[in-house]
């Protein structure tokens, strides 16, 4: 499609489930069945030998700025849905879902000092290189999220269309069909979760329904043309954000 060329992302409004099944579910190729998996590893490895002198640091910072524990553990769905515990330094103070399940704002409140800058530097995304060695994540790939935030993302909702019909009151909005509040967002399981991916890379930040849909369109083209190529472009990307501090 000469949108997803333009714009590197799919169009969710403009395809089919047929569609997707056609293009995506050929995603089990040669590079991901064998060589993703080896370079998860290669790397992970390098990254844990290479950080861990920060380790130590970023935990006593974590420690003296406020009370709470180092590490910051929460359920999240990985490939086929199946649930797996993602690990993470914590960023937020203690107890910070008391209210619930929530997305965390662009200036949350909940965030603390030192939190700000391991998420400026993703430095809290390092404790996932154990997820990936456990196979549970990849490098790359979409970002693993919650249970409760997919089923509301794939609730079941009506679509309206302005009524045309004798009986129906002039302006009036009836019901002409049924879909997925995120249509396609089940694609997404598809593979396996990353630490980053396509989705993080161009669009690095969803507090909303909108942005959700908008990072899935991300999502789905790196499903559809996986490859070591795009790969590489994924991590140079976020090599210059972590640098140069742009994103979340």
């Amino acid at each position: 499609m000469k949108y997803e060329f333009l714009a590197n992302k799919i169009p969710t409004d403009h395809i089919s489930d047929a569609w997707l099944l056609n293009h995506c579910l050929n995603i089990p190729n040669i590079y991901y069945r064998h060589f993703k998996r080896v370079l998860d590893l290669i790397l992970a490895t390098l990254g844990l030998v290479l950080t861990s002198p920060a380790w130590a640091c970023i935990a006593i910072a974590i420690k003296m700025d406020r009370p709470g524990p180092v590490f910051f553990r929460q359920e999240r769905l990985g490939l086929d849905a199946t649930p797996f515990t993602i690990i993470k330094f914590r960023t937020m103070v203690e107890d910070a879902e008391g209210n619930g399940p929530q997305f965390a704002g662009r200036r949350d409140p909940r965030i603390t000092r030192v939190g700000w800058y391991l998420r400026k530097a993703r430095l809290d995304e390092l404790p996932q290189l154990y997820n990936i060695l456990k196979g549970e994540m990849s490098f790359i790939g979409p970002r693993p999220e919650r249970q409760v935030f997919i089923q509301k993302f794939q609730e079941i909702v009506p679509i309206l269309r302005e009524g045309c019909r004798a009986t129906d009151p002039k302006g009036s909005q009836v019901i002409c069909s049924y879909q997925e509040r995120i249509p396609h967002y089940s694609y997404r399981l598809l593979i396996k979760p990353g630490i980053t991916g396509w989705a993080q890379v161009n669009h690095s930040y969803s507090a909303t329904l909108e942005e959700t849909k908008e990072k899935l369109q991300y999502d789905l083209y790196y499903i559809k043309n996986m490859s070591w190529v795009l790969d590489l472009a994924i991590l140079l990307k976020t090599i210059r954000i972590v640098l140069f501090g742009w994103g979340r």
